[in-house]
């Protein structure tokens, strides 16, 4: 069950999540101890001990060793897109709800994208680093508009369809391509497939999710497939993309240049040593993951993932939790609530009224949701459940987590 009464909900947010998130929840009366860097797995798995509410970027790893020393978590919250740096099957084990924010940085990785699109079509990299050497040189051998250019987006989701509307409105063609059946926009061209799609356009860009499947899914292969003199883009996830191949193919002269936002192995704080493989390439933009960090999505993301904490907390709402069961819940008026997680088998919303009902308990509202193999039931009573009550819920077999809301 949650802390009540005087008991302070516990906070722990790591790798510099935005102060207004900081603010949000201490408002809220939760008590909230940041860390500006990622923890490793030993070090978070020594503090997340008697934390309620946990909230990680992109760095740190939630794993089932440090889920297991995590006696209190009820909640974690990713102030960023993925999820894949957390056990999701291990979480929802365990009852812990897991919350991100899957459009608040859209717009600003978008913007880095075109940017990187237009200073490798522009060839600004090399003039600047030329200028810096003291080197005069108004060549336009090599620079290129990007209008009348071919996009080629693979993962045409909220950041790849947006992408898509912004390059269309500069005079590129786009094509994209996406394992699920998704909509084109705009005057966008649908390719059946990654190699169709390699073979159509000078620019590749790639915006999918970070599911094991992905992995390595771009390496030597496709970067030989891809038309002479194209741009390469990755600002999604830094397993997905062999950085040898790529090296070896922009040093060649194959392809004209990359941009890179996302590596397989990133320091865990500021001022960390970086290493790769792309490094001194002048044709190679290299961003340290920086693809949602501007100030506005920074505040949106803190805001709306501090807030989806604290309406878990406060009112069992799980509206767009990525592992339980969905529930946009009304605010509780009044009433008291009992928020039961619980394996999906039949009948165990009847079992649960039974034992309200056996021991006298008014049921003034029920709200039940389901997801794969995890149920999720609220239950408004008019008066906080005897402990005996509790007690026999938290005991059926069923039962992953019991938490009573007053």
């Amino acid at each position: 069950m949650a802390p009540t009464g005087d008991d302070k909900i516990n906070v722990l947010l790591l790798e510099n999540i935005h102060p207004d998130a900081t603010e949000l929840l201490s408002t809220a009366g939760f008590h909230v101890e940041t860390h500006d860097g990622a923890l490793g797995e030993d070090e978070l798995a020594a503090r997340v001990g008697g934390v309620h509410l946990l909230g990680i970027r992109s760095t740190t790893q939630l794993t089932e060793k440090v889920l297991d020393q995590a006696d209190s978590l009820l909640a974690v919250g990713a102030f960023c897109i993925g999820t894949n740096q957390i056990d999701l099957p291990a979480a929802t084990r365990r009852g812990v709800a897991v919350f991100n924010a899957p459009f608040s940085n859209t717009r600003s990785v978008v913007e880095l994208a075109i940017a990187e699109i237009i200073a490798l079509t522009r060839r600004l990299t090399d003039k600047s680093r030329d200028m810096h050497a003291g080197i005069w040189d108004k060549s336009a051998v090599g620079s290129h508009e990007v209008r009348g250019r071919r996009l080629g987006i693979v993962g045409y989701g909220n950041i790849g369809s947006q992408l898509s509307v912004l390059a269309e409105t500069l005079g590129m063609s786009v094509y994209f391509y996406d394992i699920n059946d998704k909509l084109a926009l705009g005057n966008a061209v649908r390719c059946s497939s990654i190699e169709e799609l390699l073979e159509s356009v000078d620019i590749v860009t790639l915006h999918v999710d970070g599911r094991p499947g992905n992995s390595g899914m771009f390496g030597e292969a496709e970067f030989a497939r891809m038309r002479p003199g194209s741009i390469f883009l990755n600002l999604s996830r830094g397993f997905l993309v062999d950085h040898e191949a790529l090296r070896r193919h922009i040093e060649s002269g194959h392809l004209a240049g990359a941009a890179v936002d996302v590596f397989p192995r990133e320091p865990k704080r500021r001022g960390e040593s970086f290493e790769s493989e792309l490094r001194g390439l002048s044709n190679v933009i290299l961003t340290p993951h920086v693809g949602g960090s501007t100030e506005e999505a920074q505040q949106d993301i803190g805001r709306f993932v501090a807030s989806k904490l604290r309406h878990y907390t406060d009112d069992g709402n799980t509206s767009l939790s990525v592992n339980l069961p969905e529930l946009a819940l009304p605010e509780r008026v009044g009433a008291h609530r009992l928020a039961h997680v619980h394996v999906n088998t039949p009948g165990v919303l009847a079992t649960i009224n039974g034992v309200l009902a056996e021991h006298g308990v008014n049921i003034e509202g029920q709200f039940l949701g389901t997801r794969g193999e995890v149920g999720y039931v609220i239950t408004d009573i008019g008066a906080p459940a005897a402990d005996k009550v509790a007690q026999v819920l938290r005991e059926m077999p069923e039962t992953i987590r019991l938490r009573q809301l007053s």
